[in-house]
């Protein structure tokens, strides 16, 4: 306050009433992974397409960094941090391996084990066994190592339960058939076998391990250094499934990437992770891998199965990436259309022509429980995202929604509540706090963020002596106690019909 010492007239500028809070940004992707060029771990803001091509190149072979961010802006998505990782400081590299494959007639043989761990299969047929086999039935023994793994007996190429193609790809945990002939006859020779063998398809940074991806935050790598960027809501790491395929990285190691990307969302709080499940999974096998050996329990993660199928301009073919990349271009275009508040699904996925896998919706009752939000095809409707969980077994926190509605209004609370920081704290603070914070929750609510039909049974804002006593005075805090309903999807939708009689009673009750 000024001292007047002489007459005349003063013009002060004076606050009026409590401080506005703005929502801050809720869809800024990051991803990590490989690229052919730009700077390595070094977090890099990139605004559309072009700019990560100038930054980073174009697509490559044997990477999904890149088909990720293309599908990030495809679907929607906005602003996004790109960390390059694969700086081995000496510059080396070595050759990468992909799926190890093989042909056996008309067919296509591909191990699910990727990499050095395929290349030691070997598939044979021969005549099917039992009394009464099938009419050119037939019978597949797989071997590992020399080792038989496997037999599918009965086999037949004709259409049914029982052919090639169909049972393998249902029972066999080792290798999976496609068809090859396009229009001819189809043929799968007895006697003959063929050794899987795993081909180079590049070369990248040579001692890539799960240290990489998860890097630190002091050194500032991987997407441990993201903990220095505050803007990011959402992380995901595409190419941890390219070196899960080449070998370079087995399952524990994904599962030790993935538990990173966990840790490092629930440290932040402010930001969820997008996980991918690993390639060549059918529904009972990716439940397993969720229930029975990932175990993730986590309200700042979420899963998405099956892998999306688009077109790869170096192959000049259909190819099948991670999920990841389409899915946070499609929260960041639910995000600007809708709201944060409104769970993204029921969103159709722009860029993919198919799935890896077709599922229905028994599968999906199946999987839904278990935090494995879906992605199917609808007839006449598109490819869309028909799940919207996280992986947290507390049910308060199953739905996806209502995680990043929190972190966005607690990121806005924190960052538009600064200026109370060493004000006087007495009942005329408080008061400006519960004005500052219902005007705030007030526009939430009439956008539709909030459950009620008044803002009283949407929220309240408890700042007085009650939650101040004395003791917290003394020691500087400041307590406010704000309780929200937030708006829950609606997941089931019923519609219950009954039988009425049509026409007039003549009985008067």
């Amino acid at each position: 306050m000024p001292t007047y010492q002489s007459p005349g007239v003063y013009v002060e500028e004076a606050e009026a009433g409590s401080r506005p809070i703005e929502g801050v940004g809720t869809a800024v992707a990051a991803f990590v992974g490989l690229a052919a060029d730009g700077p390595f771990n070094q977090p890099t803001l990139v605004s559309n397409w072009s700019q990560f091509t100038q930054t980073f190149g174009d697509f490559v072979e044997g990477s999904y960094l890149a088909h990720s961010v293309y599908g990030y802006f495809s679907n929607g998505g906005g602003n996004c941090y790109v960390v390059r990782i694969g700086e081995d400081g000496g510059g080396s590299a070595k050759e990468l391996n992909g799926p190890a494959q093989g042909s056996l007639g008309s067919y296509r043989i591909q191990a699910i084990e990727s990499g050095k761990r395929g290349g030691d299969i070997t598939v044979e047929a021969v005549d099917a066994g039992g009394d009464s086999p099938p009419e050119n039935g037939l019978k597949l023994v797989i071997r590992k190592g020399g080792r038989v793994v496997e037999e599918h007996d009965g086999l037949t190429t004709t259409p049914g339960p029982k052919n090639v193609v169909t049972a393998v790809n249902a029972q066999s945990k080792t290798i999976k058939i496609e068809e090859t002939a396009s229009g001819g006859a189809i043929d799968l020779p007895k006697g003959n076998k063929v050794k899987l063998a795993a081909e180079s398809v590049g070369r990248e940074p040579a001692g890539l391990v799960p240290d990489d991806y998860v890097g630190d935050a002091s050194d500032r790598t991987g997407f441990g250094g993201l903990e220095a960027i505050d803007e990011v809501t959402m992380v995901a790491v595409p190419d941890l499934m390219s070196a899960y395929q080449r070998g370079t990285i087995d399952l524990e190691g994904v599962q030790a990437v993935q538990l990173g990307m966990i840790a490092h969302c629930e440290l932040m709080g402010d930001r969820v992770a997008i996980l991918d499940p690993p390639p060549g999974l059918n529904a009972q096998q990716v439940k397993e891998w969720r229930v029975d050996k990932a175990r993730y329990d986590s309200k700042y993660a979420a899963l998405y199965w099956p892998w999306v199928k688009v077109f790869d301009p170096v192959s000049g073919k259909g190819s099948l990436v991670p999920p990841s990349g389409h899915v946070a271009g499609i929260w960041g275009r639910n995000d600007d259309t809708r709201g944060v508040h409104k769970a993204p699904a029921n969103e159709v996925v722009r860029g993919a022509i198919e799935l890896e896998t077709q599922i229905t919706r028994r599968e999906q009752e199946l999987l839904n429980p278990n935090g494995i939000n879906c992605i199917r095809a609808f007839p006449g409707r598109g490819i869309r995202v028909w799940g919207a969980r996280t992986l947290s077994s507390d049910p308060a926190w199953r739905y996806l929604n209502v995680r990043r509605l929190f972190n966005y209004l607690e990121e806005s609370i924190l960052n538009g509540t600064q200026w109370v920081v060493f004000e006087p704290n007495d009942d005329a603070l408080w008061a400006k706090i519960r004005r500052t914070i219902s005007a705030f929750l007030v526009m939430e609510w009439r956008r539709g963020a909030l459950f009620g039909l008044t803002p009283d049974e949407a929220f309240f804002v408890k700042c007085d002596r009650e939650t101040n006593p004395a003791e917290g005075i003394d020691s500087g805090e400041v307590v406010c106690l704000i309780g929200i309903a937030p708006v829950k999807p609606a997941e089931f939708v019923i519609f219950r019909l009954s039988q009425m009689s049509g026409g007039t009673s003549l009985v008067s009750e």
